[in-house]
């Protein structure tokens, strides 16, 4: 259902309303803080990246619901506290896209990435260091991305994307190598430096490794669920059966699509 742009700054109006209402009257919502929301945000956060990645359009809305709710009670805190509030919150928007909103000249995503980053490092109070702005709670996957990414807005990065191939095959070999010798500790870190290599091939060829991985995991529960599920069905369990019967099942659910 479509609304008017009117009727949507009144819901958001509202929302402000009943957030105020709630900080007042609610003894849970009154006695929140900054600290005492930030893992139910996580949580949030989570539940509306799994409803993305299953396009489940009735989730998505939901979640969303949840996630503004957490962003307009930040910004209510702030304002209890003279920080900021929820038009400092928007202004910000409005000043990082100088492209839309000022005299900056952006024609294509990559230009206003490396704007972005510059105005970041130009704001005051802002981030010290290029990577600085890289959150250290971030999921190891994403938080290499995000550290390649901004190096790449400074000008640190291949010349031609093809190179990351003979670098990715360089930290297969020395993990390789690593693992040889039997020194766990070693083998580790060069593991460390495979997936980060991976992860810069996958940004170079504008794939979202998280996005990737968790597609492909969410793949192998499709098949490994079709697995158990015909298992139990021939009245049998997975651990009496042969890796050679698990593989024919398998291959069965490949080819249905799953």
């Amino acid at each position: 259902m479509k609304h008017t742009r009117q009727e949507q700054m009144e819901a958001f109006g509202r929302l402000l309303d009943v957030l105020d209402e709630l900080r007042v009257k609610c003894p849970w919502d009154r006695k929140q803080t900054n600290e005492s929301l930030r893992a139910n945000t996580i949580e949030e956060v989570y539940e509306l990246s799994d409803a993305l990645m299953k396009n489940d359009k009735r989730n998505i809305c939901k979640e969303l619901g949840d996630v503004l709710l957490h962003v307009v009670f930040y910004a209510k805190i702030g304002s209890e506290t003279d920080d900021f509030d929820i038009k400092d919150v928007c202004d910000k928007l409005i000043f990082r896209h100088p492209h839309v909103f000022g005299n900056v000249k952006a024609a294509t995503a990559e230009a206003v990435s490396e704007n972005w980053e510059q105005i970041k490092l130009k704001e005051k109070d802002g981030n010290k260091s290029v990577l600085s702005g890289v959150p250290g709670a971030l999921p190891s996957l994403i938080k290499a991305y995000r550290i390649q990414d901004k190096a790449r807005n400074v000008g640190f990065d291949w010349e031609e994307r093809e190179q990351v191939w003979t670098k990715v095959k360089e930290e297969i070999s020395e993990f390789e190598g690593e693992v040889a010798s039997m020194d766990k500790d070693k083998a580790e870190a060069e593991f460390g430096d495979v997936m980060f290599s991976l992860v810069n091939a996958a940004r170079l060829y504008k794939i979202n490794p998280d996005n990737a991985l968790e597609r492909t995991n969410q793949k192998f529960i499709r098949r490994f669920n079709y697995l158990e599920e015909h298992t139990i069905k021939q009245g049998k369990n997975l651990s009496d059966m042969s890796l050679s019967e698990m593989d024919a099942i398998w291959d069965e659910a490949k080819q249905k699509g799953l």
